[in-house]
């Protein structure tokens, strides 16, 4: 990459200060990368059934324009549960809040009798202050529509393109044959990653959508599909989906409802994310918990609630292009993920 007449001092601060230069300017066009990332995500979930399209005789302008279709249909279809549910839910609104007021005096009553302040109670917002506060982290309908607009054109081109990336590389003088075929093996590892966990994360959704219908639960619908999404986020995901759903079971069902739930969590998680995810991955994609941690904090800070939802597969993208920088190799042995891409790992998968 660098002059060998640099000493080692001088590399690391060019390297710093180049990657400083990326990142500020990823954050001044957060909008635009983060339409192009959501994009190259899609099209590495849908490639598998690309080529499976291929391989049966469907032309690929044909494959790409059906995956398309299928993938805004799936969103759509997402969208119009999510609006549904949360439609039933604001228009509801005024009986929780009287469930929730009952609930909140019964704790105003506990804290007297233990002789300590209620008045921490009567600070607590009301239901339709915290609604108006949630809302305000949303996009706009016509915003939305938009977004979802250039990801599905973004969405299709890449598909297009995608077969056609190994021989352009093939004509560049810095890209080998034998760095060409382990990029390869990299960027099927990223794609089974990708594939595996929006399965897992569906069959969590599913899973926990159907068991709060199935007790009653206010907006169970709207609470799968949050857990569906929110999933991809690591270790605080699927806490920040439950919190909402043990909320509404606590005012319907008192204290135990709650209990329940958190119950409910709590097996999901362990039957869902162990045995399942391992049964769906085909190979075992271990990444140092620290590492995540700060990814989603990173990419959180960089893009928003997109770059915390995909802060794992934008983290396996960089990790592979430190991969293929032979000044940079030794990053991913320090980050402990040097096995994900290694020829050993590859022949054992």
């Amino acid at each position: 990459m660098l002059s060998g007449d640099w000493s080692g001092s001088s590399r690391i601060l060019v390297l710093a200060g180049f990657f400083f230069l990326v990142i500020m300017g990823i954050k001044f066009t957060a909008y635009v990368f983060t339409i192009i990332t959501v994009s190259l995500i899609f099209t590495l979930i849908a490639y598998p059934a690309l080529e499976w399209l291929k391989k049966r005789g469907v032309p690929g302008l044909l494959s790409a324009t059906l995956l398309t279709f299928a993938a805004i249909a799936a969103v759509v279809l997402l969208i119009i549960f999510s609006v549904y549910s949360f439609g039933v839910l604001l228009r509801d609104l005024p009986i929780y809040q009287v469930e929730f007021n009952e609930k909140l005096a019964g704790i105003s009553g506990i804290l007297q009798t233990m002789g300590l302040p209620a008045e921490i109670v009567s600070s607590i917002p009301d239901l339709p202050t915290i609604m108006k506060a949630v809302l305000s982290f949303t996009m706009t309908l016509s915003d939305l529509i938009l977004y979802l607009f250039f990801i599905a054109v973004t969405t299709f081109f890449m598909m297009l393109e995608a077969p056609h990336l190994a021989a352009r590389l093939s004509r560049l003088s810095a890209f080998t044959p034998e760095k060409i075929a382990r990029l390869s093996r990299m960027s099927r590892i990223m794609i089974d990653f990708v594939v595996v966990r929006t399965e897992t994360n569906l069959v969590h959704g599913i899973l926990f959508g159907g068991i709060l219908y199935a007790m009653g639960v206010h907006a169970a619908l709207l609470w799968g599909v949050l857990t569906f999404v929110l999933s991809f986020i690591p270790y605080i995901g699927l806490i920040i989906a439950a919190i909402p759903a043990i909320f509404f079971a606590w005012l319907q069902f008192g204290p135990w409802g709650a209990i329940a739930v958190i119950a409910v969590v709590c097996l999901l998680n362990l039957v869902v994310e162990n045995p399942v995810f391992s049964f769906f991955a085909a190979r075992k994609l271990e990444i140092p918990a620290l590492l995540v941690i700060l990814s989603v904090i990173f990419w959180g800070w960089l893009l928003g609630i997109a770059g915390m939802v995909f802060a794992v597969p934008l983290t396996l993208l960089v990790l592979i292009l430190i991969r293929c920088m032979d000044d940079l190799e030794w990053v991913n042995e320090l980050l402990g993920v040097d096995h994900l891409f290694g020829e050993r790992e590859e022949e054992r998968g």
